[in-house]
């Protein structure tokens, strides 16, 4: 097949397409040819322009003449690859002369790891022992079926505690993704569940056997599962000539897994782009291994190509000093050093304050100010390393009524209804679906656990499990709300409906169950509604189902706590989530040992070094001002060895003395202690300085 911007088939280009990248990004967008090349590394700083970078290297290879069907293209979320989709098309559109009606050629192979992985599956499903029938359940219902497992094997009354339904899938999931097997996992990340090994090997047996049995994949299996298929010498030939070109977006995220697959994929590494920064690991908790970009070059003979791209677009030039100063301190790191015109006169600060509460009020007042000098909320952000850590402030917040909306909540699937709307298009997909079926038959009025256990217990040998829903006599008082479910499944079985329409009779059956179990139906009538217009975008249940799985909403509508009557808000933020992120404006709380490192990361030097890259990540999100914030006492939360507690801290240990040279220290003035008299006669209390000797 002649690619459709071949040579021959494309006209004179009006203009250099890439004309406004930079020698750097020039130079790794023009890396070798249409034919395979070496492989590259391209380490792309903090804002030196990566996405606009990959899409265009991506344009330029369909420019000259590579089959943009063979182009492989792995991104970490699905709205990184439609966006990047977007970026090469309208690249190409300015290359060709196209006019902005006509469509650029689809990169048909953009997406997900575990998104391509899902789509590898689906099409080698019979060669590879799959039926192809399989459904693919979130990380919630997997923790769920696990729990079932471990309860049907009796761990859960075990006589001393056995973890807990998260924590073993936690386990499970970081020995699969990291490579590092059981024994490992357990001794280097969860060393309190060592004593375990062996009941916990016996429950991830009958997991993996429980998910075959009932046709269903985990998160997990969309990694595994093609990086085992890719073992087969035949298949990994097969499956990677039909790729010239694989590109990596933010390959600093990839676990060791993902880079097994890249690795079985290419062998040599030829056609091959990677992408990423090493200063922006911070994903060790989901595996992420930052050595898979810092062993990169060395893979192969002769080593990759480096290309870095070290021009900043975002942040002032004090703002990069000082995040120069602290990643320069990393031991093991790929040398770079951001650079930009953006010169400022205003350096960026650290804030010293007495407390967590004294830190709230400076910040809010300081948001406030900010505000009235022209600066939206939303152009603001407060970033900190762990949730919990932004109470304070919410607390001063919600007194001074600003509005904002903060990241890291409940995500919209983990809602119980949502699940319960999935749970039922799910049953209906794979009636053998035992985590869907155990969660939607409950919601049947009149029909409990042990009604429940009896289907399934029917439903395990049955060749047809659908027939055996249908034929089951609940308990008579649920004998017409059963029938009025089975007359639902059946319909959606049959397609009776049509996709998407069918979501709406599942909201219509699931709304008076939700009426009888919960007091706030209107808003779980909301989310629902929300469900079934994410669906009007897919073409099919099987497609919607995926697509959720693979990239589920961030928050249902009530806990993304936009305020309706505001338009503008304040931005919170945990660091992890703010990456990729931008602000005119950051604020990090905490930046005190304790919590800027974590007490509870501080465990090993690679956990330390991630601290401090957490921190890099933090700063490198502000264009104009950048507050770190120094309270002299925090709360430390619930660790276990004393409880929680107020303690003294102090600067960072990644903010060096000559480091500090590079802020502004700020102090703000402390409030003079207020004499309340008790009697107008009496003798004066001072507040202030008993509050202050209850932690002297």
């Amino acid at each position: 097949m002649t690619p459709v911007c071949a040579p021959e088939n494309r006209p004179p280009a009006r203009r250099d397409p890439f004309a406004t990248l930079n020698d750097a990004q020039r130079a790794a967008v023009m890396h070798g040819g249409a034919l395979p090349a070496s492989p590259l590394l391209v380490l792309a700083g903090a804002g030196s322009g990566k996405t606009a970078t990959l899409a265009a290297r991506v344009a330029r290879l369909v420019l000259d003449g590579a089959d943009p069907q063979r182009v492989l293209l792995l991104t970490f979320s699905r709205r990184a690859a439609l966006e990047m989709e977007r970026r090469v098309g309208a690249a190409l559109h300015r290359a060709i002369g196209m006019a902005p009606t006509q469509k650029a050629p689809s990169l048909r192979w953009c997406g997900t790891f575990h998104g391509v992985g899902a789509r590898l599956l689906r099409e080698y499903a019979a060669r590879v022992g799959l039926p192809e029938t399989f459904t693919i359940d979130d990380r919630s219902d997997s923790e769920d079926l696990m729990n079932v497992v471990r309860s049907e094997l009796g761990l859960a009354e075990s006589a001393t505690r056995f973890p807990a339904k998260a924590t073993c899938m936690a386990i499970y999931s970081r020995a699969v993704n990291s490579r590092l097997g059981l024994h490992a996992a357990l001794e280097s990340h969860f060393p309190w569940c060592a004593r375990w090994h062996d009941e916990l090997k016996r429950l991830f047996a009958a997991y993996v056997a429980e998910k075959q049995r009932q046709h269903v994949l985990d998160y997990d299996d969309l990694l595994l599962l093609p990086w085992q298929m890719l073992g087969d010498a035949t298949l990994a030939a097969e499956i990677g000539a039909r790729f010239d070109h694989v590109l990596v977006d933010e390959y600093q995220d990839t676990n060791r897994l993902q880079a097994g697959i890249l690795a079985r994929l290419k062998p040599d590494g030829r056609g091959v782009t990677v992408v990423g920064d090493d200063a922006q690991s911070i994903y060790s908790f989901r595996a992420a291994e930052v050595r898979n970009i810092l062993d990169f070059p060395a893979q192969f003979e002769p080593p990759a190509r480096i290309v870095a791209l070290e021009r900043n677009y975002r942040s002032t030039a004090p703002i990069l000093d000082a995040a120069n100063a602290l990643i320069d301190a990393a031991p093991a790191q790929h040398a770079k050093r951001l650079w930009t015109d953006r010169a400022s006169a205003t350096k960026p600060s650290l804030v010293w304050v007495d407390d967590e509460g004294a830190q709230a009020r400076w910040v809010a007042d300081e948001v406030l100010r900010q505000r009235e000098a022209g600066s939206a909320l939303k152009a603001q952000a407060v970033l900190f390393r762990t949730s919990h850590h932004s109470a304070p402030l919410e607390l001063e917040l919600a007194r001074r009524d600003i509005p904002f909306v903060k990241y890291g909540g409940l995500r919209f699937l983990d809602a119980a209804h949502i699940k319960d709307a999935l749970a039922l298009l799910r049953w209906a997909e794979n009636p053998r679906c035992k985590s869907a079926g155990l969660r939607i038959a409950q919601r049947v009025d009149g029909i409990g656990a042990t009604s429940t256990r009896r289907l399934f217990d029917a439903i395990d040998g049955a060749g047809d499990p659908a027939a055996v829903i249908r034929a089951f006599t609940p308990p008579r008082p649920a004998s017409a709300a059963w029938r009025e479910f089975v007359a639902l499944f059946d319909a959606l079985r049959d397609g009776a409906h049509g996709w998407p329409d069918e979501l709406g009779a599942v909201n219509r059956w699931l709304l008076p169950q939700l009426a009888r179990l919960h007091d706030d139906v209107e808003q779980r009538s909301a989310d629902l509604a929300q469900l079934a217009r994410m669906a009007r975008g897919t073409l099919s249940r099987r497609q919607f189902l995926t697509d959720l799985a693979l990239d589920p909403p961030s928050a249902t509508s009530e806990e993304a706590g936009v305020p309706s009557r505001d338009d503008d808000y304040l931005i919170l933020s945990t660091i992890h989530s703010a990456k990729g992120q931008e602000w005119r404006s950051v604020t990090v709380l905490n930046v005190v040992d304790g919590c800027l490192p974590s007490d509870m990361a501080t465990g090993n030097p690679a956990d330390i070094d991630e601290e401090r890259r957490l921190l890099y990540v933090a700063m490198t999100r502000a264009r104009d001002r950048l507050h770190l914030m120094v309270p002299q006492r925090f709360y430390v939360h619930n660790q276990a060895a004393q409880g929680d507690r107020h303690v003294y801290g102090g600067l960072s240990r990644f903010v060096s003395p000559a480091m500090q040279a590079l802020f502004e220290h700020v102090t703000p003035t402390r409030p003079e202690a207020t004499l309340v008299p008790v009697h107008s006669a009496g003798p004066a209390i001072d507040l202030a300085a008993q509050a202050r000797a209850l932690w002297s």
